[in-house]
């Protein structure tokens, strides 16, 4: 790369030329710079919102540069791709998120499509990002345009200011912006031979966009040799490995998170609503930054802790009882995802001690396995492993169970993955698969849990009915593995003394 930035540098006859001009050839910059308008945009700004973004930054911590050389590195693999492919244009297009209504006309707070805004980093809704082969330069060289929606102050009246074209140009750094009216004059020009489009066909994000100007495009590419290419694949790719200022972020809402937990425990009490514990945490979330809450969190006492996906979240939590809490944060587009167990009255019983201790044990061993060139399917296999002897070691599992049941009734006492990728999604670039060796960059949670029904009779009884699930946040580093949830208590003896102070 910096041989080629150097010869670009030099130009094409060897002469100096403008160090800036030519990273723009590159496409891994923006172009100079516009003024932010001095009004209200459709997102957070330098001009309205100092406290949270540095001039240059579109999103909080993450630069005009950032995004353009996401960009950049998408357009170099879309070059790999398509190395057969001599003498076509090449146009990627991304469709925003929609507006959602939860009824008639009261709109749900708008989130964005994670795959379009790791690319530009615009937050509104209704808009359409281009990338398009510039004529007679060689890929990656692209230009990047935004479709977005027209400043109209009726509707800004009642919904907030819209950054229109020129506040998008300014704020994201793309090169061009227009209205979304007029994108159909882009796709009449991408229906012949010469064009292949990258864009995915099988989900579209915004179906009246998709409706409106990709589907009749997609019908005239199928009778041609160039069909419509898928592009969240390539962008999976790129968003797998973090960078630097994304790590930053993750490191963020990891430390909220934890913090938010401590509050909870600490306001934990017996015989305590699961809905106040589940407002609580929102609450010391938001307290501390945080945009939303990364997804319903897992709000389980008791035998409901058995329930993977448990979010109704409604119930009495007994005196004697654990609580399981499966929460985690958004700060400026990334995520955490945490999950501790504890006791609501401060204080494990012996069997809850012990069938904690056994999942901390197996969590433990599963973390110093997360290093590079260890999958997920590796550590998830171990996992199993460890499971199925701390279940004999328990006496839930009988010692002489065969070889072909054991993982069978392990997946019954654990039947989830040890962990998932993390990013600005939970599950976080899902089509990427868990077999792939981890590398340096990638963020993955690392989750063991033993789940013993209260009805389930070939359990000794002193276990039935407990739950216990222990996630973290890691960063795989090349040398040892960063914790981003490492503040978040886990030891018996470190949650007994906070949840006991509440007592």
């Amino acid at each position: 790369m910096r041989k080629l930035l150097w010869a670009a540098v030099r130009g094409w006859r060897g002469s100096p030329v403008c160090k800036s001009c030519a990273l723009r050839r590159f496409s891994i910059q923006p172009a100079q710079q516009k003024k932010i308008p001095n009004r209200y945009l459709g997102q957070p700004s330098p001009f309205t919102h100092p406290h949270l973004l540095k001039p240059g930054e579109v999103t909080p911590g993450l630069s005009q540069v950032e995004y353009a050389l996401r960009r950049h590195k998408l357009m170099a693999l879309i070059q790999k791709e398509a190395q057969d492919c001599e003498g076509v244009d090449h146009t990627v297009i991304l469709l925003s998120n929609p507006t959602y209504y939860m009824s008639n006309d009261i709109p749900y707070v708008f989130h964005q499509d994670t795959n379009f805004l790791y690319l530009c980093g615009f937050q509104e809704p209704d808009s359409i990002l281009v990338l398009q082969s510039l004529p007679d330069k060689a890929l990656p060289s692209h230009k990047a345009i935004l479709f977005v929606p027209r400043r109209d102050p009726r509707r800004e009246l009642w919904d907030g200011p819209r950054s229109g074209t020129d506040g998008a140009v300014a704020l994201t750094g793309v090169d061009e912006a227009y209205t979304i009216e007029e994108f159909r004059h882009l796709v009449a020009k991408l229906k012949g031979e010469s064009s292949m489009v990258w864009y995915d066909l099988t989900k579209p994000v915004h179906k009246e966009l998709h409706s409106d100007y990709m589907q009749p495009l997609a019908e005239i590419k199928a009778r041609s040799k160039n069909h419509i290419q898928g592009i969240q694949r390539l962008v999976q790719n790129l968003r797998l490995i973090k960078s630097p200022a994304e790590i930053e972020r993750m490191k963020i809402a990891g430390r909220v998170t934890a913090e938010a937990f401590i509050e909870t425990m600490f306001a934990s009490k017996s015989l305590v609503d699961e809905a106040f514990l589940y407002a609580k945490f929102e609450f010391e979330c938001r307290a501390r930054g945080a945009d939303i809450l990364a997804y319903p969190p897992v709000v389980a006492g008791g035998n409901r802790s058995n329930t993977l996906h448990y979010v109704k979240n409604n119930q009495l939590i007994k005196d004697g009882e654990l609580v399981l809490l499966d929460g985690g944060c958004e700060s400026s587009c990334y995520v955490s995802d945490i999950t501790r167990t504890w006791p609501v009255n401060g204080r494990f019983t012996k069997p809850q001690a012990e069938l904690y201790q056994a999942v901390l044990d197996i969590q433990k061993s599963c973390l110093s396995l997360c290093s590079p060139g260890v999958s997920l399917e590796n550590i998830y296999s171990l996992m199993l492993s460890l499971i199925g002897q701390k279940l004999k070691d328990l006496g839930i599992l009988k010692s002489s169970v065969t070889e072909s049941q054991f993982f069978k009734a392990v997946r019954k006492y654990c039947p989830h993955h040890v962990g998932h990728y993390l990013g600005m999604d939970v599950h976080d670039t899902p089509d990427i698969s868990r077999s792939l060796p981890l590398q340096p960059g990638m963020v993955i949670t690392i989750e063991p849990g033993l789940y013993i029904p209260e009805d389930d009779m070939n359990a000794p009884e002193r276990f039935r009915g407990i739950g216990v699930r222990i996630e973290d946040d890691v960063v795989i580093a090349e040398d040892s593995p960063l914790i981003l949830s490492a503040d978040c208590p886990k030891e018996i003896y470190d949650i007994e003394q906070i949840c006991g102070r509440s007592s």
